[in-house]
């Protein structure tokens, strides 16, 4: 535990400065949501600590097989800094705030096209929203959609430049994958690959299918208000994030059920057909 403390040190600081970001960015963020802010950013913090300096973890999944949640993590931060940067550029406009606005400004008109996830997350809007929170969220929206689509691919490619999971030494399924029970039944092969396929296809349908459930919820009579800057990049981030999130998930997961088929195979092959059948 103590030699895992240090990093786990570093991974809280950088939970709580992407907690904190969006208010210290924006220069009219008000002391009314300070105190809530520091609270949630005390629980990240000590939520990572206990999670990577225990032995094993009880929720943080793949927390010895770098760089699943680095890159999870990279991409959360960078599109949080990209919406905050945007924002910013509404009250106190700089040339680093311009190039955020105009560069999601013309992500946001290029990915706006029919059914598209960022015209959709505009139709959800009520009627007689005002057309700035419209043009904003349309920046936001496209910039962060680009940024979670760029995490997917990087991460992909990391998977078969380093042959990901097994990059270093062994891979521990059972610490890695704390939340997956081997007991639960059935072959263990087979339960990843199928949630694999499951976390993959949600992912892929998760930015068309938000929209049209804040839609549906809007429509009983709870109309969503993004007017706040910072409620809006949390929402925004956490569209684009998420699916992106559980894309990942399942392409780690297919990875792990494809490394201990081989892992069966070179046993059964070494053993041979005929020892193995008089198991």
């Amino acid at each position: 535990m103590l030699a895992r403390l240090p990093a786990a040190l570093v991974r809280a600081v950088l939970i709580v400065m992407l907690i904190i970001m969006p208010y210290l960015l924006l220069p009219n963020s008000g002391s009314d949501n300070a105190q809530i802010i520091v609270l949630v950013a005390i629980f990240g913090a000590l939520f990572t600590i206990v999670e990577y300096s225990s032995s094993s973890p009880s929720l943080v999944e793949f927390r010895d097989a770098p760089p699943f949640n680095r890159v999870r993590f990279s991409a959360l931060f960078a599109t949080v800094f990209c919406l905050s940067m945007i924002f910013k550029g509404v009250e106190t406009p700089n040339a680093i705030s311009m190039y955020f606005q105009n560069s999601g400004n013309v992500i946001g008109q290029t990915i706006d096209f029919p059914y598209s996830p960022v015209r959709l997350m505009l139709i959800m809007m009520p009627d007689g929203t005002d057309p700035s929170v419209i043009q904003h969220l349309r920046d936001a929206a496209g910039l962060s959609y680009l940024v979670s689509v760029f995490s997917v691919i990087w991460f992909v490619i990391l998977l078969r430049l380093y042959q990901w999971p097994r990059r270093t030494g062994a891979f521990n399924v059972w610490i890695n994958l704390p939340t997956f029970d081997p007991t639960a039944g059935g072959d263990v092969v087979k339960r990843l690959q199928r949630d694999g396929r499951v976390n993959i296809i949600l992912g892929f349908l998760l930015p068309f299918l938000v929209p049209a459930v804040v839609k549906l919820v809007a429509a009983l009579g709870t109309p969503i208000n993004l007017d706040n800057p910072q409620t809006l990049i949390w929402t925004v981030s956490a569209w684009a994030f998420l699916p992106a999130s559980i894309l990942m998930r399942g392409v780690a997961l297919s990875r792990v059920a494809q490394m201990i088929e081989v892992q069966r195979r070179k046993a059964y092959d070494r053993v041979g057909p005929t020892q193995s059948a008089t198991y």
